[in-house]
């Protein structure tokens, strides 16, 4: 059956001036091992990562490092990729190893690596520009979703006190009391240049949360 490449370039809004390069984003490497997207795939990944990048700097400009990091995690990994490549259909067009010409189910694998494949080859074919455009659309509802991303109060004392000192929080356990199956654990943490923080909690981890909390309330960090 012959595919209507037409198609696709209507979902994404664009004319491809080299219908190879497309066909080639679209060729899984079992289809042709020579001429396959498997390249193209590496450089469309690394232009996604800097188009998203850019655009995160420019939403949230005084966000720190640390939770641009993890937004941009969750905006460039394999299942936001799946996602994307989904919505536009992608699996109908992937040229893949089928001898008996059945309908088969494209792996969700091999449709995240197309859509970076896809990503590499409008770049090639168009320039940085226009294929920044095409992305910011394509991602348009995923950026929007970004914005509830949080830090726990443990890794924010974390990441300044690494930045700042070069070294960890300092934690103490002062006490662990009450029955078994209702313990109550009392933690310190200091920065090096603080006194004592203490938190209390049913579990380490939750007393070392609200240590860390008030810490970084009392420093205004």
């Amino acid at each position: 059956m012959k595919i209507d490449y037409s198609k696709l370039e209507k979902k994404i809004n664009i004319k491809f001036k080299n219908k190879s390069l497309l066909i080639r984003s679209l060729t899984h490497k079992s289809f042709n091992k020579t001429n396959n997207n498997e390249k193209i795939e590496f450089l469309g990944d690394r232009v996604l990562g800097l188009v998203i990048a850019k655009k995160l700097l420019e939403i949230y400009p005084e966000e720190k490092e640390g939770i641009l990091d993890k937004k941009f995690a969750s905006l460039v990994n394999k299942k936001t990729c799946l996602q994307i490549g989904k919505n536009i259909e992608l699996q109908d067009y992937i040229l893949i190893f089928n001898p008996k010409n059945r309908s088969i189910s494209i792996e969700d694998k091999v449709i995240s690596d197309t859509c970076e494949a896809l990503i590499g080859a409008i770049y090639l074919d168009k320039g940085f520009n226009i294929t920044e455009k095409i992305i910011l659309d394509l991602w348009k509802e995923k950026i929007k979703e970004s914005v509830i991303t949080q830090i726990d109060p443990k890794t924010k004392l974390q990441e300044f006190s690494l930045k700042r000192f070069k070294k960890l929080p300092t934690y103490r356990i002062l006490s662990n009391t009450g029955p078994r199956h209702k313990p109550l654990i009392k933690v310190a943490v200091k920065l090096p240049n603080t006194k004592f923080y203490n938190g209390e909690g049913k579990s380490k981890k939750e007393a070392e949360q609200n240590a860390a909390l008030l810490c970084l309330d009392k420093n205004l960090i």
